[in-house]
């Protein structure tokens, strides 16, 4: 997992900046920022997705794990497949594209 986006989502999620599941980032997606997505996510879903996304340029990160393990990540005791956003800094946008980009993984 990246760093950035680690500390990010932990943060969000204390401070309920953050968006929990593809119904909710459906329904909310011109108020995001960026998205996290896990492989877990149903083609169907994730079409939904990246079509709201495209249409309001909004970034979307492809999470590589699960949704288990993207759950784990931000320190929830459930899975979830999709996240989002609703307030980022640019820098840290920035920052995570650029490192998902890349593929900088911590350790």
């Amino acid at each position: 997992m990246y760093k950035v986006l680690e500390k990010s989502l932990k943060d969000a999620r204390k401070e309920g900046r953050l968006l929990l599941g593809a119904r909710r980032v459906l329904n909310s997606i011109a108020d995001t920022k960026l998205i996290i997505m896990s492989r877990s996510v149903d083609d169907g879903v994730a079409d939904k997705i990246d079509l709201g996304a495209r249409n309001n340029n909004i970034p979307i990160i492809r999470f590589e794990g699960t949704s288990v393990s993207l759950g784990k990540t931000c320190g929830l005791q459930f899975r979830t497949s999709v996240m989002a956003f609703t307030s980022l800094a640019e820098t840290n946008i920035n920052t995570i594209i650029s490192d998902a980009k890349l593929g900088v993984h911590r350790k």
